[in-house]
């Protein structure tokens, strides 16, 4: 298993272990004040730092930058024993310690958020495939088709219900996922960022052949709020689009 993700697992000991970790070390280092340099001492405390802020716990980093200034300052710089500095020097270090640790963190979160959002990509793009596979498979059905759909695009969307209706009687002021990827209430925007998919109604996804409405999901998400991306929304509209062939096929009827 990843270090990191065994970190997210313990995420309390990991906080607790980049408290201590400095004070450890400071208190070893401080039995060879006579034979080391004060940017040795940085460096190693740097270095736990780093560790610390490269598990992507955001409290981790800072937690070991503060305990590794604190420490640093009270076993390695005089007056020894005390939380007290009195050169420009040890001022200084003890700063870049807290700064090394924020700057880190926060690149190690970017870099998760990176991560996540290339695996959310090809988690997409598998799922689309499979769903194309299913439908392209001879014999089945058009409600085997829909049904397979709004499974796939309940899972994208985290919905609590996806279902399939036919025709095209649409309510105008029902919210509408749009081809884009927006959704509105007849001419008014919803901003899914912030407010979330409407929870009040169902969201309704048409689906189009030959320029006209064959049939609709309806997405429902009604015990919590869901935040799909737009990029996740895009694929909905992306798997619904792949059902509109079943609807004009009469082999699937």
């Amino acid at each position: 298993m990843h270090p990191r993700r065994i970190a997210h697992q313990h995420r309390t000991a990991t906080v607790v272990a980049a408290a201590v970790a400095p004070l450890v070390v400071a208190a070893a280092l401080s039995l060879f004040r006579g034979s080391i340099t004060t940017a040795t001492a940085v460096l190693v405390l740097v270095a736990l730092v780093v560790v610390a802020g490269a598990t992507g716990i955001r409290a981790a980093g800072l937690v070991a930058a503060l305990s590794a200034a604190a420490w640093f300052d009270f076993f390695l710089t005089a007056p020894y024993g005390s939380f007290a500095i009195t050169k420009s020097n040890d001022l200084e270090a003890a700063a870049l310690l807290m700064v090394i640790g924020g700057v880190v963190t926060e690149t190690a979160l970017w870099g998760q958020r990176q991560e996540a959002a290339r695996s959310r990509e090809q988690g997409y793009l598998d799922g689309v495939l499979t769903t194309a596979e299913t439908i392209a498979q001879p014999g089945r059905s058009r409600d085997e088709v829909t049904t397979a759909v709004a499974q796939r695009i309940a899972e994208v969307l985290r919905l609590d219900t996806c279902t399939f209706a036919v025709g095209d009687s649409l309510d105008p002021v029902a919210p509408t996922l749009r081809p884009d990827g927006s959704v509105a209430r007849g001419e008014h925007p919803v901003n899914v960022e912030r407010d979330g998919l409407p929870v009040d109604s169902s969201v309704v996804l048409p689906v189009r052949a030959g320029g006209q409405v064959r049939g609709h999901f309806l997405l429902t998400a009604a015990s919590q709020v869901v935040r799909p991306t737009l990029e996740a929304r895009r694929v909905a509209v992306l798997l619904a689009d792949e059902v509109a062939g079943s609807l004009t096929d009469p082999e699937r009827l």
